[in-house]
C-alpha cells in the first residue's frame, strides 16, 4: 500500500489553533497554543493513525493548509500594507480577513493567496551580490 498524502487544515481559535482532515476514513485532530506546538502535535497526530500501516511522516511530507487568519498569525513577517497595495485591495478590507472580521469569498482567498504565491517566488529567485 502506498503512503497516502496529508493535507491537515488549519483554523486559528481564540486560543491557539486546532488541525483536523480526515484520510482514508482515519480522522486526525489535534490543537496547539502557537505554530511550533501544533507542527509537534500535528506530526504525533499523524503518525500515530498511520502506526498500524507501518507509516512515518515528517513534518514536510504533510501539507499544512491554514486558513487565512492562521497565515498571517504564523508569518508576522508579512506587511499587510504592502500586500494589500501589491493586489489592489484596500488594506482596511485585508485587515478584516485576517483578523476574523469579515470571512473572504472564495475569489478574495484566491486573489489574496496568489498575492503571498507570487511574493514568495519572487523571493525564492534573489541572490545577494557577495562581495
Amino acid at each position: 500500500m502506498k503512503k497516502p498524502s496529508i493535507i491537515i487544515n488549519i483554523i486559528k481559535e481564540e486560543i491557539g489553533y486546532s488541525a483536523s482532515a480526515s484520510i482514508q476514513n482515519r480522522f486526525i485532530g489535534t490543537e496547539g497554543d502557537d505554530f511550533d506546538e501544533l507542527k509537534t502535535n500535528i506530526l504525533e497526530a499523524v503518525n500515530l493513525s498511520f502506526q498500524d500501516l507501518g507509516f512515518v511522516y515528517t513534518i514536510d511530507e504533510i501539507v499544512l493548509k491554514p486558513d487565512i487568519q492562521s497565515f498571517f498569525d504564523f508569518y508576522k513577517v508579512i506587511n499587510v500594507k504592502a500586500l494589500s497595495e501589491r493586489i489592489g485591495m484596500n488594506q482596511s478590507l485585508l485587515a478584516q480577513y485576517i483578523s476574523g472580521i469579515k470571512k473572504p469569498s472564495a475569489n478574495q482567498t484566491k486573489r489574496i493567496l496568489q498575492g503571498v504565491q507570487q511574493v514568495g517566488k519572487e523571493l525564492t529567485a534573489i541572490q545577494f551580490l557577495m562581495s
